[in-house]
């Protein structure tokens, strides 16, 4: 007795921790007897089918009412398939719930069998995979989306393993590399990803290395040129990042790139054309400053020797006027080519005006420059332009200025240069006329200094005085005022002078910026007039280059508008030339967040003279981009130009910046200028400058007609 009290207490011992087992894993216990075809069914079992325990037997008609009309023919036959001796019983199926609901259930089943091998009883379990069925379609649809995103993107995408072998490559990848999924993966990325950089040709390292030990993002170098497997060249941007795992520990990298290959072949034609001038594709005004710039800051710091040639041609409005402007545009080519041919490859020949030119000869000694100035002569003395049987003789008067320390600003520079030609036509013309301390220059600094001394006196004595020119809004309603004011100096007679004539001389003698603060205190004194406030939309004040890269500036300006207070400052804008900005770049940056923090508005003026205008806008968030006269003046002539500004507008439209059209002298302009999409446009044809004192007259017949004001300081020339 004590044998079978002992194996009864260890059966259900058995039995305690079996059903704890399946009830902790929420399963169900089944087991039929085929052969009475009774099916019993534990409390389990009727809780997965949505029903109450019941003490009456399950049966099998029970499950089978159960299952989804879809799953039926499948679970009964994979039943019957281990009855017959086929496969084991283990499948999935669906069940209906009496109230509708469809459940997903997992079942594993076994058959016993007498002697004969008929099968006598099955033992089976069942449970419920709902939650798992729906985390995996779940999962699955994510990854297909995934899936389906990565091939479609106009991205390529590489995966690597924490070795930096290729795991996976997309179609976009495969396109732009020649490496299909199949052939890369198991490669080194370098061997699929190819990449150079552009100018050097030299092999570049892919950011693999960088973005495993740094364990962030990083990209590519600027220029960098993919070599897929073909041989063909690709221009791509990218960023690797490293992929982790949930505890974060790094797996491999992901690398996206893209073919920015048109956009940079776009960018430097943009770049070329608004560097060059577009007739006979010489350098342009603007970029040769820019470089004559550089060559004298070179020359201040290194002692370099340099030489600029100002060239004008001789008999040129003869060819003009006997001929017509398009015969004239043909001399003009065929200069030019002849001046890039005798001069030697590393020097600048550029076209400043209509018929004259200018040659930078860096790292020449004054020897050397004198000698390939008179070779331009000689060779435009024998020069004959023929048009119609006619022959013309076009000769030249060249200007030459040594470019070394002694000069201060290019400004200087060119006065000389331009001086010194002006002299050899005085001369004769068809010669060359060097530049000496003794003549030009000496006049020029003396001029200079009587300048100087009348603006110290003029500072002292608030013998200036503001001029203002409406602009006009083109496409929409502005409720106040807008125009730009000019700086005028008084003279004893009553006349005035313009910028331009004094400008040099403040520059020279460190007083364009005194000449600034005069500019914004009187305007800030102005806006102080409630009267005059209420009526003004955005009145801005033009900055010269000194007051720029002036620190000094910087903190005055920034404490006297913080002083004025929000309502004036958010109705000012101060106004850079794009060439100042460049030249001024970290320090102009710095003090445009400063003054956007007191929200007031910046303007970049003069956009699109510079060689690299795009650029700059990534470094300078200004709120206003004033399009270059030079677009302006022949935009109905001339379609490279209509083209520039039509790209000027599309860049300041997903930069989300206004556009103002300088220059304005036509009706047919304006008329383009708003089917453009120009914002604003300004110049003579809609309004010719007026003392300040008229402004509040102006408010008179103006009404609410939209018209923006600008102030123009120091640094304006007109």
């Amino acid at each position: 007795m004590t044998a079978r009290v002992a194996a009864r207490r260890a059966l259900q011992e058995i039995n305690e921790r079996v059903a704890l087992a399946t009830d902790s894993g929420r399963i169900g216990i089944w087991d039929w007897d085929i052969v009475r075809n009774v099916m019993f069914w534990d409390a389990w079992m009727y809780r997965l089918y949505g029903l109450e325990p019941q003490e009456s037997l399950g049966t099998y008609t029970l499950w089978t009412r159960h299952l989804h009309p879809d799953d039926r023919a499948a679970a009964e036959q994979a039943v019957r398939d281990d009855i017959d001796g086929i496969k084991p019983y283990r499948m999935e199926f669906r069940i209906v719930w009496d109230d509708g609901s469809v459940h997903y259930i997992g079942a594993a089943g076994h058959v016993s069998r007498d002697a004969a091998g008929r099968a006598t009883r099955m033992i089976g379990t069942n449970w419920d995979v709902t939650e798992a069925r729906d985390l995996a379609s779940k999962l699955a649809a994510q990854h297909e989306l995934l899936t389906v995103t990565l091939d479609s993107i106009g991205d390529g995408v590489i995966t690597t393993d924490i070795h930096g072998q290729v795991t996976w490559l997309n179609p976009m990848a495969e396109t732009m590399t020649g490496w299909t999924d199949s052939e890369g993966r198991g490669r080194p990325l370098a061997q699929v990803f190819q990449i150079i950089h552009e100018e050097t040709r030299a092999s570049a390292e892919t950011p693999l290395r960088a973005c495993m030990s740094q364990e962030r993002i990083v990209g590519l170098a600027n220029k960098t040129l993919l070599i897929a497997r073909d041989g063909s060249e690709h221009g791509v941007e990218d960023s690797a990042s490293p992929m982790r795992n949930e505890k974060g520990d790094v797996l491999g990298m992901v690398l996206v790139f893209h073919d920015v290959t048109e956009q940079r072949r776009l960018a430097g034609e943009m770049s070329y054309r608004s560097s060059h001038d577009s007739l006979t594709g010489l350098v342009n005004r603007p970029a040769f400053e820019i470089r004559l710039q550089r060559a004298l800051e070179r020359a201040q710091t290194e002692s370099s020797e340099n030489a600029l040639l100002y060239i004008d041609l001789d008999q040129f409005k003869i060819v003009n006027d006997s001929c017509g402007h398009a015969i004239g545009d043909q001399l003009l080519i065929q200069v030019a080519k002849l001046l890039s041919d005798v001069v030697r490859t590393s020097d600048t020949v550029a076209r400043i005006g209509g018929d004259e030119f200018a040659v930078l000869m860096e790292d020449c000694p004054p020897a050397q420059a004198q000698r390939s100035a008179q070779r331009i002569c000689d060779r435009l003395e024998d020069f004959r332009f023929i048009h119609e049987d006619k022959r013309f003789r076009v000769g030249a008067s060249i200007g030459l200025v040594p470019v070394d320390g002694r000069w201060a600003t290019t400004a200087a520079v060119q006065q000389a240069a331009d001086n010194s030609c002006y002299a050899a036509k005085e001369a004769g013309r068809n010669r060359v006329h060097t530049w000496s301390d003794s003549d030009a220059a000496m006049h020029a600094r003396k001029g200079e200094i009587q300048w100087a001394t009348r603006l110290e006196a003029a500072l002292d004595g608030n013998d200036f005085t503001l001029f203002f020119q409406r602009i006009q809004s083109l496409n929409s309603a502005s409720p106040g005022l807008h125009a730009e004011v000019l700086l005028r100096l008084c003279t004893d007679g009553d006349s005035l002078v313009l910028p331009g004539a004094f400008m040099p001389a403040a520059e020279r003698f460190n007083l364009a910026s005194r000449i600034d603060r005069w500019v914004l205190r009187e305007v800030i004194r102005r806006m102080q007039m409630k009267t005059f406030r209420d009526k003004i939309e955005k009145l801005s004040v033009n900055l010269s280059g000194q007051s720029v890269g002036d620190r000094a500036f910087h903190r005055w300006a920034v404490d006297m508008l913080a002083e004025a207070g929000p309502e004036i400052c958010s109705k000012l804008c101060l106004e850079i030339t794009e060439t100042v900005a460049v030249t001024n770049l970290a320090d102009a940056a710095v003090f445009i967040e400063q003054l956007r923090t007191l929200k007031v508005r910046v303007a970049l003026d003069d956009f699109g003279a510079g060689a690299s205008s795009f650029g700059y806008l990534n470094t300078m968030p200004v709120d206003i981009l004033k399009i270059d006269g030079q677009f302006i003046r022949d935009l109905l002539v001339n379609p490279l130009h209509a083209a520039a500004v039509r790209c000027f507008i599309d860049v300041a439209g997903v930069a989300g910046l206004t556009t103002v059209a300088e220059f304005v002298d036509d009706p047919e302009v304006l008329r383009l200028l708003r089917q453009m999409g120009v914002d604003f446009a300004q110049g003579y044809f809609i309004h010719r400058p007026e003392p300040m004192s008229a402004l509040m007259e102006t408010f008179e017949f103006i009404g609410s007609r939209p018209l923006v004001l600008y102030a123009e300081s120091a640094a304006a020339a007109s």
